[in-house]
Order: structure tokens, then C-alpha cells, then sequence
């Protein structure tokens, strides 16, 4: 079969590209129609290659065709988080320097703010329905034809502003043409063995606007894979969708491995289509994998990976021989355990994980100094702790600004988590240090009890009783706190700083 968007529509225009939420099946061609309509809008409004488009658009068929429209158009598209507020958004779209701002009417109160503190200029707001002061989205559509100039754009990604501003990573364009499916994606997808058509059907239950969720979808599209589309997640609502649309790949997190655990008729569901269930994002316990590998058998595959580029995987079977590793790195990858001055560690020991894909480059939009801080000559780092086996198996300990050292020790919270949120009177479960004037920190646990619960004294022993059970007892935690719901994004990552930082106000942490 022919490869790429176009390709496809223009040979199998019938084929069912994207399911909406709602069920409305939108085909190869008319999904590559809209895609050309607003290409070829966006440059009858003077965007030029290189330019940026901010979008903020529920998951659907209409932020899939702007996406393709940037991608033939030589455009940077930047799909902004919809739970940010108006100054977030709008220090987005004035740092990229967007010429246009799509929007969503579900949205249309923060865009409005947003769009007016940037200084979008009001023939530049477009929006799906109706919002104040924004031009209809069918006033953007040009001809449904190709454009007459088409080249290869990007995605340019925003990291996690947990830590400070959100830094927008933007790669240089390469010219390509864009009915030439990237090497990089066929490849992507060979490492989880998802080859191009074979009857595969993605998934979507995550917000478009992460990385990764985004380049699924995309590159499942480009593949041939039809992609089922996701407006919120719910563990029932998912298992009807895998049935329904004989689903054999998606893009997980481990928050959803539990609550899928939790439905109490999960077995009544058809999950024999499923051939790769991907995750990574956040920490998966150890005992949720097992589970989720007794039940929808060895198709459950992890990764860890980085905006900036580089990875590592690991299936099923090899995580049953190596449980708690996130795989060995993928062709072209590097990765490497250094000490703090940059010396290579050596199998078994503990250091900062660093990595690198290929020769590629990349640098933090408008921020030199970020960029070089996470280098180490041509390998950089998230911050993540951990170590290598001597079969080049990486196994990550925690993030290193979320380590705890206690009298000297260092504690990784990560550990103690997937401990604790195994306990079925926990919800969910944060656990981070907190000062202590005599060891420098102390443990301390903010959960989330499970509905029903009282997060009382009686819970807090029992608690400390069950880690004690798992737990050697310099990780115990010295207390527990109770909070409704904990912090975290659609993509199950954890604000752990809003957490932390009332403990620390007014002092300075170690690290």
C-alpha cells in the first residue's frame, strides 16, 4: 500500500483515516482535503516556511488536519496544553513567535486572554465555533487542493514548565517532501514491531498536545493505521473502543494500568486485537506491570524517551526476565551513566542518565544556557538517576531533583511509591522529602486515599505498616499526609513541586 497522507488519500481516499470521539469516521481524503484547505489558507495569510501556528484544540479530526497542514506547509505547530491559563498560553505564543492562533470554543475564554496579551492580530484568531473576536475556522480554508509550494514543517514541542518557563525545542527544517514518509518513522515504529498497514488500528486516550501522544497519531496516520480518537479517558469507555474498533496498538500511562485493574467486568471486554500496548511517561509500579501482563499477555511494551531525542525499550518478555528495567537503547541511541564530574560509570553503579540519538541536535528555543546545563559533550540529560546492567539494561531510579538525602543516604521516592500505591486504600501517592534540621530531610508521603477512605490516623498506621512489610526502614516515610486529589497532568505526570514547595518555603533545598 502507498505510505503517507496524501499518498493514501489520493489511492484509497474511502479509508478510514481518524474516528472522532463521537464516533464520525473522517476518511483519508477528506482529512488531506482539510489539511490542503488550511495550508493553503495559511499562506494566502502570509506565512511563510519557518513561521509557527499555536493550536488549542480538543483532541479531534480538526487539530489532525492542522497538524497536516503545518507539517506540507513548511510551518513550526505548536499544540499548547488546554489546562494552562491565559498568561501561560500567551508567553507560548509570544515566545514562538506565532503568526496565527487556533482555537477552540471549549477553550475560547483562555484564548481570548491569551490571544490579547500576545498580541495576536484579530485577522490571525481563527476558531472552531463560535469565540469573541475570533474569525470562524472555515474563514481559514483555502482551495482543498494541494499547495503549490509544499515542504516538510515540525512540530516544535514545549517541555514541562514544572521547573520554571516552558523551553519550546525546535529542530531545523529539512526541506523534505512532505509525501515522503520520514526513515525516522517507519523506524520509530519498527522498534515496537508495527509495521506499515497490517490491518493495525491506534488508539488515542491521551490529549494530543504531549509529545509522544502527538506523534502517534501522526505517524500511525502517515503508516496507514487508522487512529480512534479519545475525548476524555475512561477504563471502561477504552475496552468498548479496543472491542468495537478491533484496536491493536495504543500509547499508555500507568495511572490507566490501574484504574483498568480496578474495573470489576474488565474481563468481559474482546482484547484479542491488542499486539502492542506502548507506555512510558511516568514510573509503571512493578506489580501493576505483572498484572497487566497476566491479563493482555506479553503485548505490553515500555520506553523511555526524551523531546530532545534518544530512547530506550523494553517487551514484555524481556521485562519478565529483567523486571523494573525500561529496556536497552534503541538502534541509533546512546545511552550513558556518568558521575558528577562526567566520568562514564561502570555496570551497577548509580549516576545521571544521558543519552543521544544519532548525530542529532537540537537546542532550547531561546535559551543557550538551558541547553548547555543538560549537556555533557554531545550527550545531555533529563535528570533522571539510574544504572546499567551488564547486559546494557537501564533500570531509572528517580528523577535527581526528586532524590532525598537523609543523614547522607540517598533515598529515591520513586521506590517508595510503587510500594505504597499498592495498597488498596491508596488512590494515588506522592512522597518527597521535607526539612529536617538534624539529617537535612526527612521522608514524607502525601496520598490520595481511594474513594471512601478516611485519610485519618488509623489509615497512617496501617499504611506504615505495610510499607514496613516492603521497605527497608531508612525509606520508611517519617509521615503521611491527605490530600483529595494529587496534582497531575491527563498524561499521569506529577506536579511533585506544587507539592513539595509549601514544606521548603523559606528554605533552601540541598539539591
Amino acid at each position: 500500500m502507498s505510505l503517507g497522507l496524501w499518498n493514501i488519500a489520493a489511492t484509497e481516499g474511502g479509508r478510514t483515516a481518524v474516528v472522532e470521539p463521537d464516533g464520525t469516521e473522517v476518511t483519508y481524503g477528506e482529512l488531506a482535503a482539510k489539511a490542503n484547505a488550511y495550508a493553503n489558507g495559511l499562506r494566502e495569510l502570509g506565512l511563510d516556511t519557518g513561521d509557527a501556528i499555536v493550536v488549542l484544540q480538543p483532541n479531534g479530526a480538526e487539530l489532525v488536519a492542522a497538524y497536516f497542514a503545518a507539517i506540507q506547509t513548511g510551518l513550526y505547530i505548536v499544540v499548547v496544553n488546554w489546562h494552562l491559563v491565559g498568561p501561560e498560553i500567551a508567553y507560548i505564543l509570544s515566545d514562538s513567535g506565532a503568526k496565527a492562533f487556533l482555537a477552540h470554543e471549549r477553550f475560547g475564554e483562555v484564548a481570548v486572554a491569551a490571544a490579547d496579551e500576545a498580541g495576536i492580530p484579530a485577522e490571525a484568531r481563527f476558531a472552531v465555533g463560535s469565540v469573541d473576536g475570533f474569525r470562524p475556522i472555515e474563514d481559514l480554508a483555502g482551495s482543498p487542493e494541494r499547495p503549490e509550494v509544499r515542504t516538510s514543517g515540525s512540530p516544535m514541542l514545549y517541555t514541562s514548565g514544572t521547573t520554571g518557563r516552558p523551553k519550546g525545542v525546535r529542530r531545523p527544517l529539512t526541506g523534505a517532501d512532505p509525501d515522503q514518509v520520514p526513515a525516522a518513522s517507519t523506524w520509530f515504529f519498527g522498534i515496537f514491531g508495527l509495521k506499515p498497514g497490517d490491518g493495525h488500528v491506534h488508539l488515542c486516550g491521551s490529549p494530543l498536545y504531549h509529545t509522544a501522544v502527538l506523534n502517534f497519531v501522526a505517524i500511525s496516520l502517515q503508516l496507514g493505521h487508522s487512529a480512534v480518537l479519545m475525548d476524555r479517558w475512561d477504563p471502561a469507555e477504552m475496552l468498548r473502543l479496543i472491542e468495537r474498533y478491533r484496536v491493536t496498538h495504543s500509547h499508555m500511562v500507568p495511572t490507566q494500568f490501574r484504574r483498568l485493574l480496578a474495573l470489576p467486568d474488565r474481563e468481559r471486554y474482546d482484547v484479542s486485537s491488542l499486539r502492542c500496548m506502548i507506555h512510558g511517561a511516568a514510573p509503571c509500579p512493578p506489580e501493576v506491570k505483572r498484572q497487566m501482563l497476566d491479563w493482555w499477555g506479553p503485548v505490553v511494551t515500555e520506553y523511555y524517551a526524551a523531546t530532545e531525542g534518544g530512547g530506550t525499550a523494553i517487551s514484555g518478555e524481556e521485562w519478565l526476565r529483567k523486571p523494573g528495567s525500561v529496556g536497552r537503547p534503541w538502534p541509533g541511541s546512546t545511552i550513558k551513566v556518568l558521575d558528577e564530574d562526567g566520568k562514564e560509570l561502570p555496570a551497577g553503579e548509580i549516576g545521571t542518565v544521558y543519552m543521544r540519538m544519532g548525530d542529532s541536535k537540537f537546542e532550547y528555543h531561546k535559551d543557550r544556557e538551558k541547553t548547555e546545563r543538560a549537556r555533557v559533550g554531545d550527550l545531555f540529560t533529563l535528570g533522571d538517576v539510574g544504572h546499567l546492567d551488564e547486559d546494557g539494561y537501564l533500570y531509572l531510579h528517580d528523577r535527581r531533583n526528586d532524590m532525598i538525602i537523609s543523614g547522607g543516604v540517598n533515598i529515591y521516592p520513586a521506590e517508595i511509591e510503587g510500594e505504597l500505591v499498592m495498597h488498596p486504600k491508596v488512590a494515588d501517592v506522592a512522597v518527597f522529602g521535607v526539612p529536617h534540621d538534624d539529617w537535612g530531610e526527612e521522608i514524607k508521603a502525601v496520598v490520595q486515599p481511594a474513594d471512601g477512605v478516611s485519610g485519618d490516623q488509623a489509615l497512617t498506621a496501617e499504611l506504615l505498616e505495610f510499607a514496613a512489610s516492603r521497605l527497608a526502614k531508612f525509606k520508611l516515610p517519617k509521615s503521611v499526609d491527605y490530600l483529595p486529589e494529587l496534582p497531575r497532568d491527563p498524561n499521569g505526570k506529577l506536579y511533585k513541586r506544587k507539592l513539595r514547595d509549601p514544606y521548603w518555603a523559606g528554605r533552601d533545598r540541598a539539591i
